[in-house]
């Protein structure tokens, strides 16, 4: 759970100085200046199947029998290659039983799927990627589904074939396996995937065929329903994108148990899916997980009793059969608009894949750059001929050219975020750096504040209704480590205004991004953006951090993760803070960064001026006793002793006087708080070694702390 504690400050940058640079007017001149040319260039791929009269696939063309122009325009042909891909040869021999190595591979971390780069490593190859929406699929059509993929891996695979593995279950699109020919690889992926996964966003059914649940009335599920095929129709667009990396023509294989729009709410993702796959080359060939079906009048056992009057005049076994028809509906309309077909009605699905592998037969791979470099974001028309005017030509008609950020609407804006957030490799554009903390809640929840420092050198401000201001968009995922389901995520937009004294100190002082999450122990990994929202530019931050249990510490002394700073700030002048009233109140009494004297900012670089004192801040856990009925009251814990030392280069440069302090009052849990200040006057300019500590008297316990610091003038 999020704890809804959202503040943006500005810092003073405790970091060495640097000589400034001069740019601009204010260079000196030069006596042989010299000149930069900045050219934009975008390849555009086409990859065209051209068959003669009897449907045969015409082989032996060369660049020059082909005519490319764009929106009328002629372009010169750059790129072309013959992809051979034989339709009639068998499929590799079935390995025996004993001979099938199936172990358990380590699956990719969410990530896109690998560009093919110079090696040429997918020429000739048909590329099949196997897409599973478990938010889609009940688990009994989950287990068809991965029986048949299992099927077809095991007895229709061609050497032809390279076969990816994505999976979506209302997270996120995970690369489970990236294209590759190794049958052994796929099926150790697709047997050790759980049945039962992505389920809990499943459709509402809210017609005249609705289960009688005797509750009141409250939100139409179709206002949920919305959302949820918003976000599986934008998990397929991801997927689009992500195969788009790849140049050579991709087929993608879409398991689902249905897919049903709610009137005209999700036409707009849903077109919006439809040309990321034209754009990055890819056909939609859905499979129906549910096989044949033959539902009853009033539906299954998965559902009560309508209970009203439809039940009685026809009303409710329609509308059943009509949301049934209109599921099947938006899968037709994915395959048809995207160059592929729908598999219905089927039992075996491996047929469906079967008929996806017989599709892709040779074709041309042709490529160009383009003569228009406007990025407007409009259609452009692509028209290819032949010299031959009976042979007929299969390829994409156009696409969208790229556009510039200031010209996104809001809905681009979202979808830039997402796309960004998925990639395997980060976005760098903007600098970010970022410190993880956690401190124990109880006996399960520990509060996690991330700080996070963007430099100020690096955000565009712009004018707006008179003021300076800066805007900044922040989205962060974590992650399960072990399971690789999404914990929890932040979506924040930051309107910054600034006075005429910030505003010009922002060139010199980080802005300073803070939140905070509830989580139990384990390994975690976070995934952090933020956009300058004037220009678009892109920063990622990405780490694991590992919660340890300390209820299962023995042998030393609990303690905390350890903050160290040299700022407070008071809370109530931050710049930027979205909580009012007693959910303010109530997250403060949790962070232990917040006390009276106002909110501790960690010093995320560890960089100290010798001028400011070093503060430390962590907190121990001794432990209480739990009240016995009719006992005397139990003994307050034991005071912990507290000292800080610093080295530099294996020596003793200073240490301070030993601290006592007692746990705080009626807290199970025994939990010391520990904040310690250190004067760096006097201290020579360089970097240190930081030790923290902690001795627990009563219960001949100790803990110790190490970290590095850089000491500045």
């Amino acid at each position: 759970m999020m704890m809804h504690r959202l503040s943006l400050l500005l810092a003073f940058l405790c970091a060495v100085s640097a000589g400034a640079q001069q740019i601009g007017t204010n260079a000196p001149a030069a006596k042989d200046p010299t000149f930069t040319i900045s050219v934009k260039s975008q390849l555009v791929t086409e990859a065209v199947t051209v068959k003669d009269k009897q449907g045969k696939f015409i082989k032996g063309l060369t660049a020059k029998d082909f005519t490319v122009t764009e929106d009328g325009a002629p372009q010169t042909i750059r790129v072309f290659e013959h992809e051979s891909l034989p339709t009639g040869v068998e499929p590799l021999p079935v390995a025996a039983p004993e001979d099938e190595r199936v172990v358990v591979y380590n699956r990719l971390s969410r990530t896109s799927v690998a560009a093919e780069g110079e090696s040429r490593k997918y020429q000739n190859r048909r590329l099949l990627a196997l897409y599973f929406d478990m938010t889609a699929m009940r688990p009994n059509d989950q287990t068809r589904a991965l029986a048949a993929a299992q099927k077809f891996v095991r007895t229709q695979m061609t050497e032809a074939d390279m076969v990816a593995i994505l999976r979506y279950q209302g997270g996120s699109v995970d690369v489970l396996q990236d294209f590759t020919a190794d049958r052994n690889k796929m099926l150790s992926i697709l047997e050790t995937m759980v049945v039962g996964e992505g389920q809990g966003s499943a459709e509402g059914v809210d017609d005249s065929s609705s289960a009688d649940a005797g509750a009141a009335f409250g939100q139409d599920s179709g206002e949920f329903n919305i959302f949820n095929t918003d976000r599986q129709l934008s998990a397929l667009q991801t997927a689009a994108r992500m195969l788009g990396q790849v140049n050579e023509k991709k087929s993608l294989l879409y398991f689902a148990g249905g897919l049903h729009l709610n009137g005209n709410d999700n036409q707009a993702q849903l077109q919006a899916t439809v040309d990321a796959a034209v754009r990055a080359g890819v056909s939609f060939w859905p499979i129906d997980a549910r096989g044949l079906v033959a539902g009853a009048p009033l539906g299954d056992a998965t559902q009560g009793s309508p209970g009203n009057a439809n039940m009685y005049n026809g009303g409710a076994a329609q509308a059943s059969n009509d949301r049934f028809q209109q599921s099947q509906d938006t899968l037709y309309a994915l395959a048809a608009d995207t160059g592929g077909k729908a598999f219905f009605d089927n039992n075996d699905l491996a047929a469906g894949m079967v008929k996806a592998q017989q599709a892709i037969s040779d074709y041309y791979l042709i490529g160009y750059y383009t003569t228009n470099t406007a990025p407007n974001g409009r259609f452009r028309k692509i028209k290819i001929t032949v010299a031959d005017a009976s042979a007929a030509l299969d390829y994409r008609q156009g696409y969208y050219a790229n556009k510039e950020f200031g010209k996104f609407n809001g809905t681009e804006k979202e979808r830039q975020l997402e796309d960004a957030l998925m990639l395997g490799d980060p976005v760098t554009e903007l600098t970010i750096a970022m410190e993880v903390n956690y401190f124990q809640l109880n006996r399960a929840e520990y509060f996690v504040p991330i700080t996070v420092k963007i430099p100020g050198s690096e955000l565009a401000r712009a004018k707006k209704f008179g003021a300076e201001h800066t805007v900044i968009d922040f989205v962060g995922e974590i992650k399960d480590e072990v399971g690789g389901t999404t914990v929890t995520n932040l979506r924040d937009n930051v309107d910054v205004k600034l006075s005429d004294a910030s505003a010009a100190d922002l060139a010199k002082r980080p802005v300073v991004y803070s939140s905070g999450f509830t989580l139990l122990p384990g390994r975690y990994s976070i995934k952090f953006l933020a956009r300058d929202d004037e220009t678009g530019r892109i920063g990622t931050y990405q780490t694991s951090f590992v919660i340890p249990n300390l209820n299962k510490e023995a042998k030393r002394l609990p303690i905390s993760s350890v903050v160290l700073s040299s700022q407070r700030v008071d809370d109530k002048q931050a710049l930027f803070n979205t909580m009012k009233g007693k959910e303010q109140a109530k997250n403060d009494a949790v962070n232990p960064l917040v006390n009276a004297e106002g909110k501790l900012i960690p010093s995320v670089t560890r960089v100290f001026r010798t001028d400011r004192e070093l503060q430390v801040l962590l907190q121990a856990y001794v432990g209480a006793a739990a009240p016995v009925a009719g006992a005397a009251p139990a003994a307050p814990p034991s005071p912990v002793v507290v000292f800080v030392s610093l080295f530099r280069d294996g020596k003793l440069a200073l240490e301070t006087e030993p601290v006592q302090v007692s746990a705080l009052a009626a807290n199970r849990l025994g939990t010391v708080p520990i904040n310690v200040r250190v004067p760096l006057k006097g201290l020579d300019a360089g970097e240190y070694q930081c030790q923290v500590t902690v001795l627990d008297g009563a219960g001949e316990r100790a803990a110790f702390w190490q970290g590095a610091l850089q000491v500045t003038q």
